[in-house]
């Protein structure tokens, strides 16, 4: 019997809907509405670089523009139906999903403990008991709050930590502290019955029912995908066991394979709920307004799908040479409708309270006419109060 097929209009439409892009974006981007939008999404990745905003400010903008950052940090630091842990990176997540968070915690204890002795040495296991203590007696702790007195003006970073910053990292990631909050950037750890009673009362689920959650909710968000994007969707299931799961689904009929084509046309075997081809072809059409996307934005994180499905080849030039980059190291994807039509460079200049605008690259055959033009500007006057910048200054040869 053949296989349903999913012409490439139709998944990409589907796929943009999915990760709330194919409808107008209106909301209050606050309160509830702000929560059921992260709520839809799964989560959303916390990112350090700020040219123009973080990358988790600029993932709900683009979804919500009335949205504000201080509408997140109060969900986060205040109502705390949000908490920031570990998907395929470090995110905000909601607090209902807690629970299910128990097998990545057991998961990473497992993993770390040995990896973490190569790395980091064995000397933030002997922190440990005194960290917990500290935040015990304490409260919510920095890590900067930490380092022993020998440490004292030695670099820190990523790659660098003291021991006790390496012990307050592994006991998040274990989920023996929870962040409770960011000064400027830096991570508040706390206890995480100090910071989420509720949640950590619940009964913790056993690991057949958080592998069934996690592989549920993946398919729910991606609409179709291969057994391989659903155990990447969060990263917290192996790859068998994310086949396992698609082979019991397709068993009882609650799965089906369809083939989804891509912009060659090519066919990708994928698995989706039964209907999703009808589902699909229901759907409204994406609004033509252009959206500036975060390079971290859910529906590019996986680059080989995006090109795939929409032929637009991406990736992040920071750690390229300048004379190989081909476009800046840090550019921004342009949506169109239900196209990636090209890319943008640009920085939010606080001091002059400016949003510079210094070139853009449009996708081949996509022409730079007047209404494209005025609407990405419409968009980039949005950015700019987004980054708390009065005005944008556009380089007079922007367009490449």
């Amino acid at each position: 019997m053949a296989r349903p097929v999913l012409d490439n209009r139709a998944a990409r439409r589907l796929f943009l809907h999915r990760h709330l892009l194919g409808d107008a974006p209106k909301g209050p981007g606050k309160g509830t509405d702000l929560l059921g939008v992260i709520r839809d999404l799964g989560f959303v990745q916390v990112d350090s670089v700020n040219t123009l905003e973080r990358a988790h400010h600029m993932i709900l903008f683009a979804r919500r523009p009335a949205y504000r950052p201080a509408a997140l940090h109060r969900l986060i630091e205040k109502d705390r139906v949000l908490f920031e842990h570990w998907t395929h990176d470090a995110s905000v997540i909601p607090t209902e999903f807690y629970r299910y968070w128990h097998l990545p915690f057991d998961r990473a204890r497992a993993r770390l403990t040995e990896r973490w002795k190569d790395w980091q040495g064995a000397a933030y296991l002997g922190e440990l008991d005194r960290v917990l203590t500290h935040v015990a007696d304490h409260g919510p702790v920095r890590s900067s709050d930490l380092i022993a007195e020998e440490h004292r003006g030695q670099s820190g970073g990523w790659w660098n930590w003291h021991p006790s910053k390496a012990a307050l990292e592994y006991l998040w990631r274990t989920g023996a502290l929870v962040i409770s909050g960011r000064r400027g950037f830096q991570k508040l750890y706390d206890l995480p019955e100090r910071a989420y009673p509720l949640p950590c009362a619940e009964a913790r689920p056993e690991p057949e029912e958080a592998v069934e959650w996690f592989c549920q909710a993946a398919m729910a968000r991606l609409g179709f995908a291969t057994s391989g994007e659903i155990a990447a969707f969060w990263d917290h299931v192996t790859p068998a066991e994310a086949k396992a799961w698609v082979a019991r689904g397709l068993a009882a009929g609650a799965l089906q394979e369809i083939d989804v084509l891509g912009h060659d046309g090519k066919a990708r075997r994928c698995v989706a709920r039964p209907g999703v081809v009808e589902e699909a072809a229901a759907l409204p059409e994406a609004p033509a307004r252009v959206r500036v996307l975060s390079p971290f934005d859910p529906a590019l994180r996986d680059r080989k799908r995006a090109e795939r499905l929409f032929g637009f080849f991406y990736r992040i030039e920071i750690f390229v040479p300048a004379e190989k980059r081909q476009y800046g190291y840090y550019v921004f994807p342009l949506l169109e409708g239900e196209r990636l039509i090209g890319r943008i460079d640009m920085k939010a200049d606080r001091e002059a309270g400016v949003l510079e605008v210094s070139k853009l690259w449009l996708e081949p055959g996509v022409r730079p006419a007047k209404g494209r033009l005025a609407r990405l500007e419409a968009e980039l006057e949005r950015m700019a109060r987004l980054a708390d910048v009065g005005a944008v200054r556009i380089a007079p040869d922007w367009v490449q």
